[in-house]
């Protein structure tokens, strides 16, 4: 455990003498608990630079891991906070798309203000595929989305929520798309609409095509799904989107849903968590 926690000192360091003050220790035994990790561990850890002290490559992978494993010792060690959501005043903090915000966010709501009612709940709109940094420093307590939007390093907490496919929605009386089905012609020959909250003009569905040699039109591209259900109904476009959501629409605007005649698989929504902060009882 004391080389663990050498470790994590000299990492976050990164020069000997700062380490060894951290752990109340002189240079010289510092420098001999680095010898030792570099025996152990068949790998330099530290090495010298033009810009001081950096880590090797396994260095930086161990590095998480080990965090891990400290903060869990430290909880097993400590007396286990006792958790009454009835009093609790936490505040979480949720990175999530609208999409998810739109399906899940009012029962969640629901049952917080019956069971929990001094806690807040904060939705911020992710900003990068992974917040990686922020999880770990626990700024985020949890990130909800789709599985095939994230790389997740193994060390990182996930859950399952549920799946879900994508459809087609279109106008009910859209002059050129009849029901129950949509032929890839056209799809193809129809004009679309893409939600994407970072502004790019292409999605998982034009990746698709492209694999293939075909390139859909094009013609709105907005970055959330607020005013989606609205310009479907009053134009031609059709928007490719998740099931859940698009049952939602078609009760707010005269819409139908057809299947996509393109073979995606079944997407799953997944909440992360980082490992440091699974045992506190209020984030479980």
């Amino acid at each position: 455990m004391n080389l663990l926690y050498a470790f994590k000192l000299l990492m976050e360091e990164r020069s000997v003498s700062r380490a060894a003050e951290k752990m109340f220790i002189s240079q010289p035994a510092m420098s001999h608990i680095l010898q030792r990790l570099r025996s152990q561990l068949n790998d330099p850890v530290l090495v010298k630079t033009t810009a001081g002290m950096k880590p090797t490559l396994r260095a930086l992978a161990l590095l998480q891991p080990i965090k891990a494993v400290l903060k869990e010792v430290e909880q097993i060690l400590q007396s286990p906070e006792k958790f009454s959501p009835a009093t609790n005043q936490n505040r979480f903090v949720i990175v999530t798309s609208d999409y998810v915000q739109f399906i899940l966010l009012p029962k969640l709501t629901e049952s917080i203000n019956k069971h929990a009612p001094n806690i807040e709940i904060h939705i911020q709109q992710p900003t990068s595929k992974l917040p990686e940094a922020a999880i770990e420093e626990e700024e985020i307590d949890l990130v909800i989305g789709f599985d095939a939007i994230f790389n997740l390093p193994s060390y990182i907490g996930r859950e399952t929520l549920f799946s879900d496919k994508i459809v087609c929605i279109a106008k009910q009386d859209h002059p050129n798309i009849g029901e129950p089905e949509i032929s890839l012609e056209q799809f193809m020959a129809s004009k679309h609409m893409l939600i994407s909250p970072r502004g790019a003009g292409t999605g998982l569905i034009d990746d698709y095509l492209g694999a293939r040699g075909l390139a859909r039109k094009i013609s709105l591209v907005v970055p959330n799904f607020l005013p989606a259900p609205w310009i479907v109904a009053n134009t031609d476009l059709l928007l490719s989107l998740p099931s859940r959501i698009a049952e939602q629409f078609v009760r707010l605007a005269p819409l139908k849903i057809l299947p996509i005649p393109i073979d995606l698989p079944t997407y799953e929504l997944i909440m992360i968590w980082h490992p440091r902060q699974e045992k506190e009882p209020a984030h479980q």
